[in-house]
């Protein structure tokens, strides 16, 4: 798809900016070895080869009779003897970590949590479990998450600010009203009561966390909705017999997306560090689940173990500066007097 002069400006504007370009990169890296976190750190191995057939344990289940063994039950690679009967018939390919978010390390030398080792290259948790492998499915949990949060919650905002600011008149005063009104209420508190009734989940949390993230674009949507109402072209296309609909979105709605790409990083890092928020407090995902949020916990009930709140603080501050920096090239992407400045050195 061939770009447009504005766009390939607004490119060339985003590279310019060499933090964010390069904090794109890093933060695309790291969150794509998170997507492939089965295959990074499992404590099933990636392929194994028996008896001439190949087997994908990180991928299927399969029981230990497949391998020779006398239980149906799903087989436990890190047992010798299974790994005695496979590597007596063929062979297993391990990933770079043993361990998955939930497996407890058996052999450690001194009681959990335990510090760095070969084996745990960040120690482990309170329970014995490996802080990488928590660490890397956690990272993959949050971003997807405040992916997830962040799209639903413009959609709403951008639609409710887009109604607000094209209507005005007694439309936008009642809605105003109601916004103040929901903005006032204490939120954390509101979450924390809704989620004592339920045991709270991945979905059960972005529903509720949607309920209040979507204000965060209203403002901005229907300032540029109230500007545009009036401008020429939007008359023109009324008095052509466009719909309201159509005017809205095909025509105001272009204009507005300018700000709302230029929020948009800056609200991916409220989602995140708002399900971390209610994980440390214990009313996010269920226990057990790798949680960046846990894991800043465990740091804080394990102080004779520093590695836990290290590790914890330098991830949430390497991603969310990640994410600063990515918008704040995003910002400046979209910034028109940069633009035009640049179109004048050429």
């Amino acid at each position: 798809m061939k770009l447009s002069e504005l766009n390939r400006r607004r490119l060339a504007n985003f590279r310019a900016n060499r933090r964010g370009w390069w904090s794109l990169w890093i933060f695309l890296t790291l969150f794509t070895i998170s997507l492939a976190a089965e295959i990074v750190a499992n404590d099933r191995p990636i392929l194994v080869r028996f008896d001439g057939a190949f087997y994908t344990p990180f991928a299927k289940a399969y029981p230990e009779t497949a391998f020779g063994g006398e239980f149906e039950t799903e087989a436990d690679y890190r047992d010798p003897h299974v790994a005695d009967l496979i590597n007596a018939k063929g062979w297993m390919v391990w990933p770079p970590i043993r361990f998955s978010y939930r497996t407890v390390n058996l052999d450690l030398p001194v009681p959990a949590p335990s510090p760095p080792t070969a084996d745990n290259w960040l120690g482990t948790d309170d329970q014995g479990r490996d802080v990488v492998a928590r660490l890397l499915y956690g990272f993959r949990i949050s971003v997807l998450f405040g992916m997830t949060l962040t799209v639903l919650s413009s959609i709403v905002g951008v639609a409710a600010g887009a109604v607000q600011g094209y209507y005005g008149g007694l439309v936008d005063l009642l809605f105003q009203r109601f916004i103040e009104i929901w903005d006032g209420l204490p939120q954390l508190y509101m979450l924390i009561i809704l989620s004592a009734f339920v045991q709270p989940n991945f979905w059960w949390l972005l529903g509720l966390l949607l309920l209040f993230q979507w204000m965060g674009l209203v403002g901005v949507v229907r300032a540029e909705f109230l500007r545009a109402r009036n401008f020429d072209y939007v008359r023109a296309a009324r008095a052509l017999g466009a719909s309201d609909l159509l005017i809205m979105f095909r025509h105001v709605l272009p204009n507005a997306m300018v700000a709302t790409l230029t929020f948009m990083p800056f609200i991916l890092s409220g989602s995140v560090v708002a399900l971390t928020s209610l994980d440390f407090l214990g009313f996010g995902l269920p226990p057990g689940s790798p949680s960046l949020g846990e894991l800043l916990s465990q740091g804080k009930a394990n102080l004779q173990a520093p590695w836990l709140a290290l590790t914890a603080f330098f991830s949430l501050a390497i991603m969310l500066s990640l994410l600063v920096f990515i918008g704040e090239a995003v910002r400046d992407a979209f910034d028109p007097r940069k633009t035009f400045r640049i179109e004048i050195d050429r």
